[in-house]
C-alpha cells in the first residue's frame, strides 16, 4: 500500500515555497498548511504577487524598485547629493542605509556580487551601468558598500580597480566592532579590521 501524501497541487506548492530563501522543507510545509487553513489567505497573496510582477520594475539608472510608469523616488529626489554614489549589492541594502539616516546621496544596485563558484561574473551584475554613470560625469566619490565576506571583498577589489582610473574618489565602508559590542564577541578578522581602520579622536 503506497504511503499517504498530500495531493499533487499541494506538493507542488510546498516545492515552490521550499525554493524560497530561508525556507526548508518543514517551514514550507507549515506555510502551505497555514495558507490552506481558512481559504481566504491565498487570494490576497496571489493578488499581491501578481501586482508586484505586473506593476513593479527596477529603475534603469539606480536599480532600485519603482512602480511602472512612475519616476524613481531616489533618482528624482532633488534633496539628494548628486556627487556621491553608494554602490550596494541588493535593493534591500538601499533601505538599510536609508533607515540609518546616514547617507543622502545616490545609489547603484549591482544585483548581486561576484562569485565564481556560483557562476556570477561581472557580466551578470550591473557593472556596465555603473561605469556609464561614473563616466557621464558629476560624481566626486563612489562608496563601495558591499559585504566583507570573500565574495564582497572580491567585488570591492574588482570595482576599485575599474573605478580608480575614472577620476573619482573610491571609498569602502568602515569595518570593525559593532556598536555596543565588546572585544570578547569579536572574531580575529573583525579585530584586525577594527585596528587597521582606527581613527584619531
Amino acid at each position: 500500500m503506497p504511503a499517504l501524501d498530500y495531493p499533487p497541487p499541494l506538493r507542488r506548492l510546498v516545492a515552490q515555497l521550499k525554493s524560497l530563501p530561508g525556507l526548508g522543507p518543514r517551514s514550507a510545509e507549515r506555510l502551505m498548511l497555514w495558507l490552506m487553513q481558512d481559504g481566504g489567505r491565498i487570494e490576497p497573496l496571489m493578488d499581491a504577487l501578481m501586482g508586484a510582477t505586473s506593476r513593479v520594475v527596477a529603475c534603469e539608472d539606480c536599480g532600485f524598485f519603482m512602480e511602472h510608469g512612475q519616476e524613481c523616488a531616489l533618482c528624482h529626489d532633488p534633496r539628494r547629493q548628486k556627487a556621491v554614489l553608494c554602490v550596494v549589492e541588493q535593493a534591500a541594502d538601499v533601505l538599510r542605509l536609508e533607515r540609518s539616516g546616514a547617507f543622502h546621496g545616490q545609489y547603484h544596485v549591482l544585483g548581486g556580487r561576484l562569485s565564481p563558484l556560483d557562476n556570477v561574473t561581472p557580466e551578470d551584475l550591473r557593472i556596465a551601468a555603473l561605469m556609464q554613470r561614473v563616466q557621464s560625469g558629476g560624481l566626486e566619490e563612489v562608496i563601495l558598500a558591499v559585504g566583507s565576506d570573500v565574495e564582497g571583498e572580491a567585488t570591492a577589489s574588482y570595482l576599485g580597480d575599474l573605478l580608480r582610473h575614472q577620476g573619482v574618489a573610491v571609498s569602502r565602508l568602515a569595518q570593525g566592532l559593532p556598536a555596543g559590542g565588546g572585544l570578547d564577541h569579536a572574531d580575529e578578522l573583525t579585530l584586525y579590521q577594527a585596528l587597521h581602520g582606527r581613527r584619531p579622536l
